[in-house]
């Protein structure tokens, strides 16, 4: 509080909820296992929105039930799976809408750290781009950083069959978080997460003639440090009744947990 120059605190969730204070959102920024308990507490204050950390709850179930709840009180529910809000993700879906950059063939990500803690925000991205995804099939497990969450190579399509393709690194080497979009017009790769991205045209082989090939393209810094402004500058909008849209609310982020969930059982299912 005093860093930050906050004039209202307080040392408990019950002296909280004791206090007669209300509040226009409330933001949930605990690890995932106090997320059930602080969302129903967040819930009893009534605010006009909740901004909470992804995953929603650990439990699909609890999931549900705080979804349901905030439906019930009129309570808006935007879950900070980042890459709704950045710039670049957004402009990249409306080119991929619009056919911008010609037909596109099918995408490849490459991720570690498990797929519910970093494969979800590959899979949340891609179904924002995309819409529903279907899993196709799943690869050998990695368990490279959590007993309980392994890193899973992945199998997907979407709902015009787009081939997606998600392989894993190992996260005891380093951090990986890529994808590359396979254009008929070239490759759109985002790199380091979204804080590069590189595109590569199509050019008249040097060598081979007759044939097309790759030019080495141009690569600038991404905008993905803009991803949590955007993210307040929409929950403003939509408190204040400037938009209708939240880009990543609690369904959307639902339909996320459970897309992990069903990998996750696959696997489960094979090792048994």
């Amino acid at each position: 509080m005093s860093a930050w120059q906050v004039a209202l605190g307080f040392t408990s969730t019950e002296e909280l909820l004791a206090s007669d204070e209300t509040f226009d959102v409330i933001s949930i920024c605990s690890p995932t296992k106090y997320h059930s308990e602080h969302l129903r507490m967040a819930v009893l204050l009534n605010p006009q929105l909740i901004f909470c950390e992804k995953p929603i709850t650990d439990s699909i179930n609890e999931s549900e039930e705080i979804i349901s709840e905030c439906q019930k009180r009129n309570i808006h529910l935007a879950v900070n799976y980042s890459r709704r809000f950045d710039p670049d993700v957004v402009k990249l879906k409306a080119q991929v809408e619009q056919g911008a950059l010609g037909a596109l063939r099918s995408v490849i990500g490459v991720y570690n750290k498990g797929i519910l803690n970093n494969g979800s925000h590959m899979l949340d991205m891609l179904s924002f781009i995309f819409g529903t995804l279907y899993v196709k099939s799943v690869g050998k497990a990695v368990y490279d950083y959590f007993d309980d969450d392994p890193t899973v190579p992945v199998s997907l399509e979407d709902s015009n069959a787009l081939p997606i393709q998600l392989i894993c690194g190992n996260a005891k080497d380093y951090a990986v978080f890529e994808l590359s979009f396979i254009f008929s017009s070239g490759v759109v790769t985002m790199e380091d997460g979204g804080m590069f991205w590189r595109k590569r045209t199509v050019m008249d082989s040097p060598v081979f003639y007759g044939y097309k090939v790759l030019n080495v393209g141009s690569y600038r810094n991404g905008r993905y440090s803009e991803a949590m402004l955007s993210a307040v500058h929409n929950i403003h909008d939509v408190i204040n009744a400037k938009s209708t849209t939240l880009l990543s609310t609690g369904h959307s982020a639902l339909v996320t947990q459970k897309l992990c969930q069903a990998i996750k059982e696959i696997v489960c299912g094979k090792n048994q």
